[in-house]
């Protein structure tokens, strides 16, 4: 098993246990049924947030502002039925999962936030933006995202973060740039 620990927060119990079932060999995983429980659970032994928007007591959204606010340090996944849309942008988080999830899907995202985890925090904002741009370019026409101010917005910051990133770029290597740049937002 890992060192690393995962907080899955999902309402489903049989998607929770399907999650967890592909985690558990890996990783020490944890569970949380409701916001409540996310917001009592997550703490700074906490790697990873596998994150539904839509929980019974309140929204995920909620949830991963909290977590942020906290300042937790964990990289957070929201795994959600919800397509994604426009208020994206302007969310915490560092990938965003379409359900339904496969397994390798799921295993792949951690180990992409993991590797993210490593770099500073120039690198995984431009890794968050980067997940966004593609999750909203594989769901939204392209005069859509043309129309829209905050993704020009977003296009626009993280074209300057990659430029901030060129002289980073010769200490990674080869294979954890692939890695922390992985497109999840394609099938």
């Amino acid at each position: 098993m890992s060192d690393h620990s995962v907080l899955i927060v999902e309402d489903e119990p049989d998607i929770a246990a399907l999650y967890a079932g592909f985690l558990e060999t890996r990783y020490d995983v944890d569970l949380a049924e409701t916001a409540a429980e996310a917001v009592d659970r997550v703490d700074q032994t906490v790697d990873v947030v596998l994150l539904d928007r839509r929980l019974p007591d309140g929204s995920g959204d909620d949830v991963l502002e909290h977590i942020r606010e906290a300042s937790h340090g964990c990289r957070v996944a929201m795994v959600t039925a919800v397509e994604p849309d426009f208020d994206i942008i302007d969310m915490g988080f560092d990938l965003y999962l379409t359900k339904p999830v496969s397994r390798s899907k799921l295993l792949t995202a951690i180990e992409t936030l993991l590797t993210r985890s490593e770099y500073d925090d120039l690198v995984q904002e431009a890794a968050a933006l980067a997940s966004k741009r593609a999750v909203l370019s594989s769901q939204k026409p392209a005069a859509q995202r043309q129309g829209n101010e905050a993704y020009a917005e977003l296009v626009e910051r993280l074209e300057s973060l990659d430029a901030d990133i060129d002289d980073l770029g010769e200490s990674l290597s080869s294979d954890d740039y692939r890695a922390m740049f992985r497109d999840l937002g394609e099938a």
